[in-house]
């Protein structure tokens, strides 16, 4: 294989990447989970720090979170108990961001048959992801506390490379913030110690390619213009 040929593997292999909101239940190895996490582990981290710890769930315990998680987010008393414990999104969005980031919900709810007026059809879509989406795999990130913003940037290496491993087994994702709100009740059954704090979720699986909602392919802006070069 030349280089042009592996370059082109590379390339497609980033490009299909995608957040996937249906999965279907076939069950993954462990050995392919822990393969793949070998090779994210290659993923850089200042002085070599690798700040990451992973949780896998699958079956009784994943259920276990998801039915928790579900009984918390649908109660609107519960619900306010719970926070995100770092702010993933701005205080304050302007554009381009609210833009893009409303372009997204729309073409989504789009695809969905949502309007601006079923709130509890958008609700019921956003609790999906506390339920993994149906994947058979649930993935949870957390990160000591003492470690400081660089290894937050190192994380997110590791996490793309987690993704891209997985596609190349033939495996989708979804990196979930969404269950960031809700650490207190994933700490507990995950048994946590008070100096792990949870980073982000993950579905992992194979894509159920029949439902339209995998059909989303989200835009993204031309290197020509975020890229400045100077001489």
């Amino acid at each position: 294989m030349n280089q042009t040929e592996i370059t082109q593997i590379i390339d497609d292999n980033i490009k299909a990447r995608r957040s996937i909101r249906a999965f279907l239940p076939n069950e993954i190895p462990e050995q392919v989970i822990l393969d793949l996490l070998d090779v994210a582990a290659r993923a850089p981290s200042g002085t070599n720090t690798q700040p990451w710890q992973v949780y896998v769930v699958t079956g009784a315990k994943k259920k276990a979170i998801s039915d928790d998680i579900m009984k918390a987010f649908i109660d609107p008393v519960s619900v306010k108990e719970h926070e995100e414990e770092y702010s993933y999104y701005p205080a304050k969005w302007i554009d381009p961001y609210i833009s893009r980031r409303r372009k997204v919900g729309f073409d989504l709810y789009g695809l969905l048959g949502l309007g601006k007026d079923d709130k509890d059809k958008m609700q019921a879509q956003h609790a999906r992801n506390y339920q993994f989406f149906d994947a058979p795999v649930g993935i949870f990130f957390t990160i000591d506390r003492v470690m400081q913003q660089g290894s937050w940037l190192d994380y997110g290496m590791f996490i793309q490379s987690v993704m891209l491993a997985a596609k190349a087994r033939g495996l989708d994702t979804c990196p979930q913030a969404a269950f960031t709100q809700f650490h207190k009740i994933i700490a507990k059954h995950l048994d946590l110690n008070p100096e792990q704090q949870l980073v982000c979720g993950m579905s992992l699986g194979f894509a159920d390619n029949s439902k339209i909602e995998n059909t989303l392919v989200t835009e993204r802006e031309p290197a020509k213009n975020f890229t400045h070069f100077l001489k």
